[in-house]
């Protein structure tokens, strides 16, 4: 047999060893290594249901409740809270309502009044909107928009009192010398304590005037301050003004008689109002008499 007839059957045999030992099951390594790149190329393509894997993820809704009231007092800082659960990638917009003014997109304040602000801490859920410096003209319902399809929101509304002092009793005290002069003054309609309270004696700050006679208290917690004079004498006599540094002054009018009638002395304290004004309308009418 010629040397290329030897070649041919030493391939043949060769196969049908081959193909004798695959059905006897024996432990070659071939078929192991097509049944770990089966089970990996059937993992590669196996995803898990798109229900499933949307159907997981949280919703986004709102942490604050709707209608939610903030009441603040004038020239303080109103915090108007919006707190977003699972936002995602929405962007929250504040809008003022009774003009539909955009107020700020995000951390950006849109508005020219600079009194207005977002505040929001890097991963809080709380987008809060800061107005510095309340007036009365803002109040009102103020809307918490987040952008989605279609756009979700929350409504707060704004309430702004003016706090004021107060000074128990009439608007005129009368007492003889070396009675005792004590007043009290109360802030109300507020929503901070104050950080203090000047009493003024016509038009002199009096809260140290301790070689005077005068001592003043203040309980800023508490919202009251005292003027407390043990004996007063005719130099107390005058106008005196509580001024808390947050709320409207008041006044009273302090009278120091000796023995006279009060009635008589209230009739000549200074003229009232309408009197003064009065007095100045007649006199410039002489003038213009005079002139013509």
């Amino acid at each position: 047999m010629s040397l290329e007839g030897q070649r041919c059957v030493c391939v043949v045999v060769l196969l049908i060893h081959t193909v004798t030992g695959a059905g006897e099951g024996s432990s070659s390594p071939v078929p192991e290594i097509s049944t770990i790149k089966a089970e990996q190329n059937e993992l590669t393509v196996t995803f898990p249901p798109l229900d499933e894997f949307y159907g997981n993820a949280p919703e986004k809704h709102f942490g604050t409740e709707n209608n939610t009231i903030v009441t603040s007092q004038t020239g303080s800082t109103a915090l108007l809270p919006c707190v977003i659960r699972n936002i995602g990638d929405g962007i929250v917009s504040w809008i003022r309502r009774k003009d539909y003014h955009l107020l700020t997109v995000g951390l950006t304040t849109y508005s020219s009044d600079q009194r207005f602000q977002a505040i929001h801490l890097q991963h809080s859920e709380d987008w809060t909107l800061k107005v510095k410096f309340v007036q009365k003209r803002d109040a009102g319902i103020y809307e918490c928009q987040v952008s989605s399809h279609p756009p979700t929101s929350i409504f707060l509304r704004l309430d702004v009192i003016e706090a004021r002092a107060q000074i128990s009793g009439p608007t005129e005290k009368y007492l003889k010398p070396g009675s005792t002069l004590r007043l009290q003054c109360s802030v109300v309609q507020t929503t901070e304590a104050p950080a203090f309270v000047f009493w003024y004696h016509n038009s002199r700050m009096i809260n140290y005037d301790l070689e005077r006679g005068i001592n003043v208290t203040t309980d800023p917690a508490q919202r009251l301050s005292d003027l407390l004079i043990p004996a007063a004498s005719v130099s107390h006599a005058g106008n005196y003004t509580c001024v808390p540094n947050n709320a409207v002054p008041a006044s009273i009018y302090v009278h120091i008689f000796n023995g006279e009638n009060p009635a008589a002395m209230q009739s000549s304290s200074p003229c009232p109002m309408n009197s003064w004004y009065i007095h100045v309308v007649l006199y410039s009418f002489l003038i213009h008499l005079i002139l013509r």
